[in-house]
């Protein structure tokens, strides 16, 4: 059983943009009236950007397993966006969903990136090369030392301060990511690493991506949680131009694999 968590950093309400109302996809979890009850919610800032923007988490529930799920750390990958700001709305109205649980979202983890449509953030760094794993290499796209970005320092501490179980990072395939990617999925995936196969065989279960392991990046999220830290840690990639499709289409065709995260490893009932 998980000892009491000490949250050290600055609990600091902020506006989030969530859809409101009855909202009926034509498939993929339903989002319904809000209940009598809802969740323990919270808004932290976590950080600041290079730019000083704020890097804003919502944290739904207080349980003791905990899943981070995050998106955007590339800036010109926007589609995870919306669909982790479709899953708090979800959680929220269903919040049997969180008995035991607890799921820390940060629905954009590299705002300047996404202000100024760069994968990069402000200094010029992949923040998803960024962190402290065996597997680093000290160049400047990469940033000179570990965690030397304040957006990739946020994000670890939110792994750490969070005790977190699992994660799962949203990504989609562009233009100027790695030039191999579009060719070898070409349809996106979901990759793990560490101990991570089972949940992302779970997730595929519940949307069309097929699992592909591409191996793990230099310093990425992955090689840091992953190999280092030992846990289940997934990498989505959304398919090309994903964000055209919009949010309630995104919501779904892959919001039913995100809850299947969250219940992990419990299977999740089907909704309409």
């Amino acid at each position: 059983m998980r000892g009491r968590r000490f949250i050290l950093l600055p609990a600091v309400l902020f506006g989030i943009a969530l859809a409101t109302g009855c909202y009926r996809p034509v498939k993929g979890p339903e989002i319904v009236d809000w209940p009598a009850v809802e969740p323990a919610v919270h808004h932290v800032v976590v950080g600041r950007s290079v730019e000083n923007r704020p890097i804003e988490c919502v944290v739904l529930g207080d349980g003791s397993d905990a899943v981070f799920i995050l998106a955007s750390i590339h800036g010109d990958e926007p589609a995870g966006t919306a669909l982790v700001r479709r899953l708090a709305v979800y959680l929220r109205q269903n919040p049997q969903l969180l008995q035991d649980r607890m799921v820390v979202i940060t629905a954009v983890a590299n705002p300047d990136g996404m202000v100024h449509d760069s994968r990069l953030n402000a200094h010029g760094v992949d923040l998803n090369r960024n962190f402290p794993a065996a597997n680093r290499v000290d160049i400047a796209m990469y940033g000179q030392a570990a965690c030397s970005e304040p957006e990739a320092r946020a994000i670890r501490q939110v792994i750490l301060n969070y005790d977190i179980d699992r994660i799962v990072s949203l990504h989609q395939l562009t233009a100027t990511g790695p030039e191999a990617l579009v060719s070898r999925v070409p349809k996106g995936c979901i990759d793990y690493d560490g101990p991570g196969e089972n949940l992302a065989e779970r997730m595929a279960k519940h949307c069309e991506l097929p699992v592909v392991k591409l191996g793990a990046a230099p310093g990425s999220l992955g090689s840091y949680a992953g190999l280092e830290l030992g846990m289940p840690c997934i990498t989505v990639e959304l398919p090309l131009r994903a964000e055209l499709l919009g949010p309630e289409v995104l919501w779904s065709r892959y919001g039913q694999a995100l809850v299947a995260a969250v219940m992990y490893p419990d299977e999740p009932e089907k909704t309409p």
